[in-house]
């Protein structure tokens, strides 16, 4: 079986927190050929008890949940981010009021007239 057969591609490069929600929308056939292809390439212990843990949860009456199938940044590399806020719509500085001003007598240590 080669990588391109597999249900989740980049399955080998994929971390165990990267695969725990993809799997969610597998089927028990599809994890039972990425369980076969684990412990046949790198056997993490953490990816296997992973979908093991997920194929008996499917047997205890668990659905695939939709999604999951969603175009996923490459490991390594962050989604692309982007914010709302440009520069025609942020609003103008604010500066706060001095600390100390030569116009304020400070009051000192008591608090007396």
């Amino acid at each position: 079986m080669t990588t391109d057969d597999l249900p989740l591609p980049g399955f080998d490069q994929l971390s165990p927190g990267d695969l725990e929600h993809r799997v969610r929308a597998l089927d028990r056939a599809q994890l039972e050929r990425l369980l076969a292809h684990e412990r046949d390439h790198a056997d993490r212990p953490a990816v296997r008890a992973l979908l093991e843990n997920r194929m008996r949860r499917l047997d205890e009456g668990a659905e695939p949940s939709p999604g999951g199938d969603a175009e996923q940044p490459p490991p390594g590399q962050a989604p692309p981010a982007g914010s709302p806020v440009s520069p025609d719509t942020s609003p103008e500085p604010s500066h706060g009021p001095p600390h100390g001003s030569p116009h304020q007598m400070g009051r000192g240590d008591r608090m007396g007239p």
